[in-house]
């Protein structure tokens, strides 16, 4: 990848050393499909990479947030939210995020003998749009499952274990309505209440406004907050930053990302809102609260 010689605020990425690369691609179970690079790009302005020399590796890319295109085989596509495309590998390709509204992209780069098979349909953006019934937050917990995985070491065990979740990950893309339909909602699903909070759950990365989640809901602003505010005792927004700050605790609790990682990850661009917001909703800094989970 080529970005800005500073980097993204919040940015994660492994690239796997070659030997590491070369033992999946004699082992009978990661030889079918196994990562070579793995990143997490929050708000990545200026963000642009052409190879005009095709490499061997495909090239998947999930926009969560923000606007880019890519460009192959002479034609050229935009990307939205919750976008997702994968270059095949072998052919001369180019993407880039909008100057005034960078995405936010999860990337992996992979390699195997199924490769192709779950890159085939995807030379197009393809949407995964969250919905009552999506898992898009469930997704995202699978791609830091392994990045925790291989961030944690290169051991044979560690590799196929992230191989065999990443085979996982993209059958969720590959196979969007079973996934969505192996966790069976229940009957309070269509109630209007638990239809919005799945859907701050499953945008818990980014920024919602009311008029957003009312708007989803088919309810005026006004209406909608009533309505939550008395099913649940919380504003919408109240409600949602709680949801946020629940995940941050999660992220302090499970890895080892640095808390300017994490606000990113949540949506929050300010370190010193979300620090605010934390001791407010936790009562104490994310600092404090992750020191005391090492102790």
């Amino acid at each position: 990848m080529i970005k800005r010689k500073d980097g993204f605020c919040g940015e994660r990425a492994l690239v796997l050393p070659q030997p590491v690369v070369h033992e999946m691609e004699a082992d009978p179970v990661a030889s079918l499909l196994h990562i070579t690079d793995i990143g997490y790009y929050p708000k990545a302005r200026h963000h642009f990479r052409e190879r005009k020399s095709p490499i061997t590796q495909y090239v998947f890319i999930y926009c969560t947030e923000g606007e880019g295109w890519f460009r192959i085989g002479g034609k050229t596509f935009p990307v939205g939210p919750d976008q997702y495309f994968i270059l095949p590998a072998g052919q001369p390709h180019a993407y880039k995020a909008d100057e005034q509204n960078p995405w936010t992209i999860y990337w992996i780069h992979f390699k195997g003998r199924l490769a192709a098979h779950f890159a085939q349909p995807c030379a197009c953006p393809v949407e995964i749009k969250p919905g009552a019934h999506s898992r898009i937050s469930d997704r995202i917990l699978l791609f830091e499952e392994i990045f925790r995985t291989l961030e944690m070491g290169y051991s044979h065990e560690n590799l196929l274990y992230a191989c065999s979740i990443f085979h996982h990950y993209l059958g969720t893309l590959r196979y969007l309505r079973q996934y969505r339909d192996a966790v069976r909602p229940d009957a309070e699903t269509n109630d209007m209440v638990t239809a919005a909070i799945h859907f701050m759950k499953e945008n818990v990365g980014k920024k919602l406004t009311l008029n957003e989640m009312a708007s989803q809901a088919g309810y005026s602003p006004s209406h909608f907050s009533q309505l939550f505010c008395r099913r649940t005792g919380y504003p919408p927004l109240a409600y949602f930053n709680q949801l946020k700050i629940r995940q941050a605790c999660r992220l302090l609790d499970f890895t080892d990302m640095k808390i300017n990682q994490i606000c990113y990850k949540i949506g929050i661009e300010d370190s010193y809102y979300f620090s605010r917001l934390f001791s407010k909703v936790m009562g104490m800094p994310p600092s404090r609260y992750k020191q005391m989970k090492k102790g």
